[in-house]
């Protein structure tokens, strides 16, 4: 099978042919149609990850798909051959498995079946980015009425975020560029602040004095980089990055947590009913072909990715 993957430690990820993959009690093997890219996989193609997980070269990239099951494991009995499902690789040792790639292994305990009004290309935009959304929205358990910022609203996580708050009856703001304000109002954001045309905070302070009540908070890997002093004393976050810490939410006078995206079959599945039924929209800026991955991740890397880029498997 044709698969970009990463031969050895210190190496450039190559698009070769490796052999296709066992399946092991409790997985499940798909013939993969997409798979959406995130910016998780930089992290293992950079080598950024070697020091906080074990490894096995060849290691595929990819950790988000969805497809037709080829054959299950001992143990699975919620898919079977022929379904056409959507699922997720977890980020744990050891690092090996992806599913850019013609064929994917994936636990089953992260696989459901796909809707049938939601297409493959949709569907493997979905796992992480949905997943990680729902998580940021989770932890500040916004009340109706209160007014939430994402930051970094403009790629696929944000978009996510952005419809999730709504739902809730948050009044969202949004930083985004000029060209993504209509967008993300039609995804529900009531303002989208141009991140690239002055302060943040300076914005949301010209209607906000006294302060918001919550951010989500997905860009930005130091403390300056966070708009923190737009949220009022007591208010909460949730942040996908390593900033803000501890320290610096405390320092504000807020609370908060990092969040981790849980893409299990329950959450998945949950995600992937909304989106067939029109309720939760998946924006699928770029759609490329398996030769063309290595620049999605590029375009992912240069921060440059509006919405959601899916690989689509073409054989």
């Amino acid at each position: 099978m044709r698969a970009l993957h990463i031969p050895a430690a210190g190496e450039q990820p190559v698009l070769a042919e490796l052999p296709t993959p066992e399946v092991p009690d409790g997985h499940v093997l798909i013939k993969v149609a997409a798979a959406g890219l995130n910016a998780l996989d930089n992290v293992i193609a950079g080598g950024m990850a070697a020091g906080m997980a074990q490894h096995e070269y060849p290691v595929v990239l990819g950790r988000d798909a969805a497809g037709v099951v080829e054959q299950v494991g001992s143990g699975v009995d919620h898919v079977a051959p022929g379904d056409e499902v959507i699922g997720h690789i977890p980020f744990a040792p050891p690092i090996q498995a992806g599913v850019l790639a013609e064929y994917a292994v994936l636990p089953a305990a992260n696989v459901c079946v796909k809707p049938a009004d939601l297409d493959f290309v949709s569907a493997a935009a979905l796992p992480l980015a949905g997943a990680a959304a729902l998580a940021a929205v989770d932890a500040i358990d916004p009340q109706p009425g209160q007014t939430v910022l994402v930051n970094g609203a403009s790629g696929g996580v944000g978009s996510y975020a952005v419809q999730l708050l709504a739902a809730r009856g948050a009044s969202v703001m949004a930083t985004g560029t000029a060209a993504d304000a209509e967008r993300l109002k039609k995804l529900g954001a009531k303002t989208v602040i141009d991140f690239t045309a002055g302060s943040v905070v300076d914005a949301v302070e010209a209607t906000h004095p006294e302060g918001i009540d919550a951010l989500v908070n997905l860009a930005g890997f130091t403390k300056e980089d966070v708009p923190l002093a737009a949220i009022r004393k007591g208010g909460k976050v949730a942040t996908t990055t390593t900033a803000p810490d501890a320290d610096a939410l405390a320092a504000a006078g807020l609370t908060g947590t990092a969040v981790f995206a849980a893409p299990d079959t329950q959450t998945i599945a949950s995600l992937a009913e909304q989106a067939a039924a029109g309720t939760l929209t998946v924006h699928v800026a770029t759609v490329l072909t398996l030769q063309q991955a290595a620049e999605g991740l590029a375009t992912i890397a240069a921060g440059k990715a509006s919405g959601k880029i899916v690989i689509r498997i073409d054989r």
